[in-house]
């Protein structure tokens, strides 16, 4: 494993907020507060042993404002790309004879503020976006109007995951809350080809139940930061098997009167209700959640200590404001910690369609590239054939054992919007801080001494070198990460 930060001017020093992989050619988009979107050719360094580079191509530019999200539909025909004011375009591919050229295919228009997050269904028929306007909208893409907004968050949407079976979709937002939505399809005709996709509120996830020392009585305490977390993305992620979801910005206690931990939620298919697992990780909170979309045979060597029994190892990357942790479903320990990337918060991370390279933005204006060498990770098998997602089923023998969490979940769809009327009425601090999101935006990328590793001198221009770390298994490093499991 080789990478660091490739010292060039991405995005004309201004913060880079997104990137994405092309899932079939493998170049690599980013896009920032320069209002652009850069599309980069990878270069190995294998051959010469040194750290891999990027070579520029070509730019998209139409948007008139920053740019925060981007994402290529699977097919790989359409990338979406999400702005501040609400703006939301589809690209389309074009190929000649003699090159390729991606034009602007369709604009969407109905958030009235910042789009924060999008993700595209299995099929690309239809696309989900957060919004600094509390909501989130499916989109008929092909159409290019609204299908369906779900609008039941009281503050910014900062993150949205489509289920890659299709069956369900989920949004993170800085009210503290996750929202699991079911595909519950309406009947229009007799045929099946009649049903009309149709998400409602399946689960809301909040808080805890955990009992006081000597007391009976249960007190409830917040799974979520709250919207003085330093970052503007909560960026979830599924599984490529759709076996399990990754939640960031988890800030859990093990008791009421003990600090709160920053953490990383597992979500099992089978119960999509409360956390399986949770990955308690630095001091720093988790802002993007990252699957590689490759699976691996299994290694055979700690399947007595992970939690997860499946048939093949899922790896995915976790990233606080200044770390990231890249861990798979076989070990305990993560398999591999990056640290001292960036001076600012990490925005985004992505992996390339053959798991090759690991991307990672941040506000400094820096990306950080990681190569990984042929069969490093581990032998691609294939998940395609798979219908059904494997059980995943925790270990109950843990190392340790905290209180079993009870969410709160509330299917009533009428009641859950009623609540959310109220809700909005008592927190009017939060509807002003919406009003100056523009202002706000501006003055957390300008103080980055909320989330800056280490003091950047006033003549420096470059960051530090990145150090790429490995854990050994028998000697841990000091900051260690210990995932526990909660009982079911």
């Amino acid at each position: 494993m080789k990478g660091g930060t490739i010292q060039i001017s991405w995005h004309d020093g201004k913060p880079v907020l997104t990137l994405d992989f092309h899932p079939i050619s493998g170049l690599l988009a980013t896009a920032g507060a320069d209002h652009d979107i850069k599309l980069w050719l990878i270069n190995s360094g294998q051959a010469q042993k040194k750290l891999p580079s990027v070579t520029y191509q070509s730019s998209l530019t139409y948007h008139g404002c920053a740019v925060n999200t981007i994402r290529f539909s699977l097919s790989g025909e359409l990338l979406a790309s999400g702005a501040d004011g609400g703006e939301l375009i589809i690209w389309k591919l074009h190929t000649s004879e003699t090159n390729q050229s991606w034009k602007v295919h369709k604009s969407l228009s109905f958030h009235r503020k910042d789009v924060l997050d999008l993700q595209w269904s299995p099929d690309g028929a239809f696309l989900i976006s957060g919004s600094v306007d509390n909501s989130c909208i499916i989109w008929d893409v092909n159409k290019g109007s609204v299908h369906q907004i779900l609008d039941s968050h009281c503050h910014y949407v900062q993150g949205v995951a489509w289920d890659p079976l299709g069956e369900y979709a989920a949004s993170l937002s800085s009210d503290r809350t996750c929202r699991i939505y079911v595909n519950r399809p309406q009947k229009k005709g007799k045929k099946k080809s009649d049903e009309k996709m149709n998400y409602v509120c399946q689960h809301v996830i909040t808080k805890v139940d955990q009992k006081r020392k000597d007391e009976t009585k249960k007190t409830k305490t917040h799974l979520f930061h709250d919207e003085t977390l330093p970052s503007f993305f909560r960026r979830l992620s599924w599984s490529p098997d759709g076996s399990f979801l990754l939640i960031p910005a988890g800030s859990l206690k093990l008791l009421p009167t003990s600090k709160a931990l920053n953490a990383t939620y597992v979500f099992s298919r089978k119960d999509l209700s409360r956390p399986a697992l949770q990955l308690p990780v630095a001091s720093k909170p988790v802002v993007v959640v990252r699957f590689c979309p490759v699976a691996f045979k299994l290694r055979g060597s700690n399947t007595g200590e992970g939690f997860f029994k499946l048939p093949y190892r899922l790896v995915f990357a976790i990233a606080t404001l200044n770390s990231v942790y890249i861990y798979d479903t076989e070990c305990v320990a993560p398999i591999a910690v990056l640290a001292g990337l960036h001076y600012a918060a990490i925005t985004d991370v992505t992996w390339s369609p053959n798991a090759s390279y690991l991307a990672v933005s941040s506000q400094d204006g820096y990306c950080t590239l990681v190569e990984f060498e042929d069969n490093e990770i581990g032998e691609a098998v294939s998940i395609k054939a798979r219908k059904k997602p494997v059980d995943g089923k925790e270990k109950k023998h843990v190392l340790e054992k905290a209180d079993e969490l009870m969410t709160e979940a509330r299917p009533d769809e009428s009641k859950i919007q009623a609540v959310s009327k109220q809700t909005e009425k008592r927190k009017k601090p939060l509807q002003r801080k919406i009003t100056t999101y523009g202002e706000e935006k501006e003055q957390v990328m300008q103080k980055t001494d909320a989330v800056m590793t280490e003091t950047r001198r006033e003549d420096e221009k470059q960051p530090l070198p990145s150090k790429v770390n490995k854990p050994l298994s028998k000697k841990p490093a000091k900051k260690r990460i210990t995932p526990m499991a909660i009982d079911p």
